[in-house]
């Protein structure tokens, strides 16, 4: 296995460690993760019009995502803390499949990268619309919670390729620059 192969969160014994990011050098880097959470039409209107009883629903779950970016070292055992420097949650909203799309930008300038808090940023807006709109329906899903690119740091560019075909259900291609 070559040294760029090998899983950095583990020594040469095997043992679980936390990363050195001292020696690396502070660079821009950005990251965008995304996931949907598909729910009964009732539920989906109700999120539209902003009539859910617990309030409005894509605010709150904005305001979620944003904290969750920043506690992601309390949640994930070996993430470092970060002083992320930008956290921005988007909605789409699906209407052909009862969908709202939730999509995490997060940057900072650093010595690692921000992967893990564009997807948790994410999750936790998803769990917060669940959380919300529970009484309405149980059967709400979350899914397809994925990065689509990040920039920036040793490794590089990192970009999702989708075709019009893997839009509509299938997986997607990963493509690393």
């Amino acid at each position: 296995m070559s040294e760029e192969a090998k899983f950095s969160h583990f020594d040469d014994a095997g043992n679980a460690r936390m990363v050195n990011v001292g020696p690396k050098m502070e660079t821009e880097r950005v990251a965008v993760a995304e996931g949907r959470i598909t729910m009964c039409a009732d539920a989906y209107s109700m999120v539209k019009a902003g009539t859910m009883k617990k309030g409005d629903v894509l605010g709150v779950a904005r305001i979620a995502g944003i904290m969750a970016a920043k506690k992601v070292d309390s949640l994930i055992p070996l993430c470092h803390p970060l002083m992320i420097t930008r956290a921005d949650i988007e909605f789409t909203l699906d209407d052909a499949s009862h969908a709202v799309v939730i999509e995490a930008t997060v940057g900072i300038t650093g010595r690692t990268g921000v992967e893990m808090e564009a997807l948790t940023a994410v999750t936790v807006s998803a769990l917060t619309i669940y959380d919300m709109c529970k009484a309405v329906d149980k059967g709400m899903e979350i899914s397809d919670v994925r990065l689509l690119k990040k920039s920036g740091g040793k490794s590089g560019e990192f970009r999702r390729q989708v075709t019009r075909k893997q839009e509509t259900g299938n997986r997607t291609e990963m493509s690393h620059g």
